[in-house]
């Protein structure tokens, strides 16, 4: 296995108000945390953002190469892609906006594909009760809440991607081609930034691991 990572960190930040992936989180940008964590765990990574960061976010340690995002998070993957090395095998897609994964999260990833997956997917229970918009009461126990890195055979993605489709993830194309895409434990503290508010949760989980000497893993 030759594993890449590609970190995505493309998107306007709509709901947020800016580009969330440059906000400071403890004195370093959202971004760099995600590229930081995700270097850390395999040969390369290629980021995809917005044209005017394409320069500053390839120059940050162990950046292999920098592209410009697509019009949708699909096509920004497929530029990725395209970016990848021919001698990855296997590849990890991490949304930018998640800074705070732990090592443990991307391990299980990692092991699930040398295991011999086409893809796997870290999840954590649903705790929050759920209904219909028409007020449905729905059954949570078979109900998981999808994280990312999420990682796949470089080969099986490709396929996946192919038809230049696009969906809110990767493994929902690949299961769509027929791909077997396995669940591994995800992590309450891996959150996906959103709003300002889940900044400042992000900012009190850091704090909270630095006073007991320890960092998110």
């Amino acid at each position: 296995m030759e594993t890449w990572s590609i970190v995505v960190a493309a998107g306007s930040g709509r709901r947020f108000g800016g580009p969330k992936q440059v906000e400071l989180l403890d004195g370093r940008r959202v971004v760099e945390r995600s590229v930081a964590a995700m270097a850390a765990a395999t040969v390369g990574v290629v980021v995809v953002t917005t044209g005017d960061l394409v320069a500053d976010l390839g120059a940050l340690p162990g950046v292999a190469a920098a592209v410009e995002g697509g019009e949708t998070r699909s096509a920004s993957v497929r530029n990725g892609l395209a970016a990848l090395p021919d001698s990855a095998t296997h590849v990890l897609v991490h949304d930018a906006a998640r800074p705070l994964v732990p090592d443990a999260v991307v391990a299980a990833v990692v092991e699930a594909l040398a295991d011999g997956a086409d893809g796997s997917v870290p999840v954590v229970p649903v705790t929050d009760s759920l209904r219909t918009l028409e007020g449905t009461p729905v059954d949570r126990a078979g109900l998981v809440a999808v994280q990312t890195p999420q990682g796949f055979r470089r080969s099986a993605l490709a396929d996946a991607h192919a038809a230049a489709a696009d969906a809110t993830d990767d493994a929902t194309l690949v299961s769509r081609r027929g791909g077997t895409v396995v669940h591994v434990a995800g992590d309450p503290i891996n959150l996906k930034i959103t709003d300002p508010s889940d900044l400042a949760v992000a900012e009190a989980l850091l704090a909270h691991h630095r006073r007991n000497g320890a960092r998110p893993s």
